[in-house]
């Protein structure tokens, strides 16, 4: 059970079973049932924190690397001066379908694993009800997600595999184009009106998304790509970690009418806490206030209902 009194918080999404992931292929892999001093969340942290849970990401690099060579996230190298941020990231290039399809299994394994062995203490939910118990009696819950559709074929055989395996919520493309769809750049300032829309095996994806019950995250794809969502789909849309661009233009963050078209829909939009997202200036190398969170979650409201905007 928790160790807190308030009611429980759901992460709308994280990374954690990436850091995972790359430090075990290089031997440096920590405990998620010990409290560790790196990454955000294990299980011991938590329960102290009063986390009932969470979509844990699958996302794949472009190339597994130590952790202490990560490439630096865009804005990082900028000179610390006070200007606003200007810089342009190419795109990366598409993955290798067998290299994300490999490095998927992996990872949505790990997942796995960690609900075998928890003794009950960890599970991966696969429908509303069991997300509700696991809330209501201090069970860890799980959603298994793929940041991405890379590991996917067009034919759709593996994601009725992934489905049996747990899968329930999908993000079309993390940024770099697939079969499927077309991202946003990590470009400041810029908007996300950039590249074409849906492929027909994109289209053909968010159908068959809707009929077996995942959810469509809309997060890192492009305005095109969400309008195109916006008309094929029947369930409500979803950006689990965007923003508002007009609090800062960054592509990553949602405009206006695109909030209104999730309000519409009833709808959910989460903030992003990626300070190059958050602040005006673009920044991401300079100390961010918690102030910033809160300007993107009150200007929000003004266009999507406040129980719409969770953290």
């Amino acid at each position: 059970m928790s160790a807190v009194d308030f009611p429980l918080i759901f992460d709308g999404h994280n990374d954690t079973v990436l850091r995972h992931h790359v430090a075990a292929t290089f031997g440096e892999a920590d405990d998620f049932f010990a409290e560790n001093e790196g990454g955000h969340i294990d299980l011991p942290r938590a329960r102290k924190g009063g986390l009932g849970g969470g979509f844990f990401a699958i996302f794949i690099p472009n190339e597994v690397k130590p952790p202490q060579k990560r490439d630096a996230f865009p804005g990082e190298k900028q000179d610390e001066d006070e200007g606003p941020a200007n810089y342009q990231h190419p795109l990366p290039a598409p993955l290798d379908e067998s290299y994300a399809l490999r490095h998927t299994m992996a990872m949505a394994a790990r997942l796995g694993q960690w609900e075998a062995a928890s003794d009950g203490q960890v599970k991966i939910v696969t429908t509303a009800a069991e997300l509700s118990n696991c809330l209501a009696n201090g069970t860890f819950a799980m959603i298994l997600h793929f940041e991405g559709a890379d590991c996917l074929d067009t034919n759709l055989d593996a994601l009725h595999v992934f489905y049996r395996a747990g899968l329930r919520s999908l993000g079309l493309c993390w940024s770099r184009p697939n079969a499927f769809s077309h991202g946003v750049p990590f470009n400041f300032p810029a908007t996300p009106d950039i590249g074409p829309g849906l492929t027909d095996a994109g289209k053909a994806l968010v159908r068959k998304c809707n009929e077996l019950g995942i959810m469509i995250d809309m997060s890192h794809l492009n305005e095109k790509g969400f309008w195109d969502v916006a008309e094929i789909s029947n369930a409500p849309l979803i950006c689990t970690h965007s923003g508002a661009h007009a609090m800062a233009h960054s592509p990553r963050n949602l405009l206006d009418s695109q909030l209104d078209a999730i309000a519409q829909t009833n709808g959910l939009t989460g903030i992003n806490y990626h300070t190059g997202f958050l602040r005006a200036d673009g920044r991401s190398n300079k100390p961010t206030s918690v102030t910033e969170i809160v300007r993107h979650m009150a200007s929000v409201p003004h266009r999507v209902r406040l129980d719409h905007v969770p953290p």
